[in-house]
């Protein structure tokens, strides 16, 4: 991945951060919602298909989503 790509991600990875905490902050959708979204999207990254590379990059992706469930970024919990 480029440096650029990279700052890419990361802005992305930031802003939706940032829009499930204020879709939880406002009521807009329950941590559980919240939480299904992210285990959908590391679901996906689970089970695609590709080179052995893309593979790998996918896992990535999914080790990333699930740390961030794991360690409660995207909803404030009290």
């Amino acid at each position: 991945m480029t440096t650029s790509s990279e700052h890419a991600g990361s802005a992305a990875l930031s802003i939706c951060e940032a829009l499930l905490l204020a879709m939880n902050d406002r009521g807009l959708l329950p941590e559980h919602e919240i939480l299904g979204i992210l285990r959908d999207a590391a679901s996906t990254h689970e089970n695609a298909v590709g080179t052995e590379l893309e593979t790998l990059r996918h896992h990535a992706v999914a080790d990333l989503i699930n740390a961030i469930i794991a360690g409660g970024n995207s909803v404030r919990r009290p």
